[in-house]
């Protein structure tokens, strides 16, 4: 056995006390948790648990969250509780304002986003056929789902579009490969369709602290767009 391998193997803390450290935490950060910062919640402890074991801990929740009705759920920043899509109808009662619903070419433009990044706005617009209006775009990254990565070397330097990882927060994604492929769809109603049924169900969900006996729990923005 290595010694980093002996030290993971090695903590003061029974695992049922890390899994439940882990499971409070994760029910009252109000946003994702990365590994690190997981680790981060033992570091005064005399002989703190790995990676591994944190890893162990979270596997243990997943299992146990399973066929309830809340799930733990691995996105691009981390890891967060949330209630299961299945439950949504009923959970969205508890909220009196309706949930937010995406327009059909916002959807299209952010589904042009996911699959073809980096894009320029006349690229997307070539592919929808249409102008892309500010009224599009500015909500987007308003939301901080897309940002400008860069600038495309050609006259005008237009800029280069791609989604952040609140983008994979907020619709589950772990990373872009869990985006269904083109080939399994068939057009672009169907790619935006796909996107809106992958996130959860309603907004509002997200808008729960962690004294809920409900979560989602927000996930930790990224940074902020680029102008």
């Amino acid at each position: 056995m290595t010694e980093s391998a002996a030290r993971n193997m090695e903590t003061s803390l029974p695992r049922e006390q890390i899994r439940n450290i882990i499971e409070a935490a994760l029910l009252a950060a109000g946003r994702n948790l990365t590994i690190d910062r997981l680790l981060a919640l033992f570091a005064d402890e005399p002989e703190p648990p790995g990676r591994e074991q944190i890893r162990e801990a979270l596997a243990q929740l997943e299992q146990e969250y399973s066929g309830r009705g809340i799930e733990l759920r691995e996105t691009g920043s981390g890891f967060r509780l949330q209630v299961r899509q299945e439950f949504a109808p009923w959970i969205g009662k508890l909220w009196e304002e309706r949930p937010q619903r995406y327009s059909r070419a916002l959807l299209e433009t952010l589904a042009i986003i996911a699959y073809r990044q980096p894009i320029t706005r006349g690229e997307i617009e070539d592919i929808r056929g249409v102008a892309v209006s500010s009224n599009i775009i500015k909500p987007l990254q308003e939301r901080e789902w897309i940002r400008v990565v860069g600038h495309r070397d050609v006259p005008g330097k237009p800029g280069l579009y791609a989604t952040t990882r609140h983008f994979l927060d907020h619709f589950n994604l772990k990373s872009l490969n869990d985006l269904p492929t083109l080939a399994e769809l068939r057009d672009l109603d169907e790619i935006s369709a796909e996107l809106e049924q992958t996130a959860p169900a309603t907004e509002r969900e997200n808008k729960q602290t962690a004294t809920n006996k409900d979560v989602p729990l927000s996930p930790e923005p990224p940074e902020k767009p680029s102008e």
